[in-house]
């Protein structure tokens, strides 16, 4: 990550874990993009490892399964790639090698650009 001067504005993908110690409970994940502002890289990081841990919590679902979300990883933060949010602004990219396993991962994965 490199020191952001221009805007202050970063994009941070935090990965959530629930479980439950119901036996039938199958785990889920959810992976959030969260926009952040900081004065450098490593406040960045530490504001997003704060956001991840505030959003930690515990109910009672409909099914009357108790339901615990916790962090379990800050995946990313990246200054986002635009000086300016507008429409069309690019805010954030990755690279990746291997579009079989993206494809296998990326249960919404039916665009149309194939």
């Amino acid at each position: 990550m490199e020191s952001s001067p221009t805007n202050g504005l970063y994009i941070a993908i935090l990965l959530y874990e629930a479980w439950s110690p119901d036996p039938s409970f199958e785990p889920m994940f959810e992976e959030c993009f969260v926009l952040l502002r900081a004065d450098s890289d490593e406040q960045a990081l530490a504001r997003a490892e704060q956001r991840s841990k505030a959003q930690e919590t515990c109910y009672t679902s409909t099914t009357g399964q108790e339901i615990h979300w916790k962090p379990k990883r800050v995946v990313d933060v990246s200054r986002i790639l635009s000086d300016t949010m507008v429409d069309g602004a690019e805010l954030y990219a990755r690279h990746f090698t291997n579009y079989d396993a993206y494809h296998a991962f990326e249960p919404l994965l039916g665009g149309t650009l194939d």
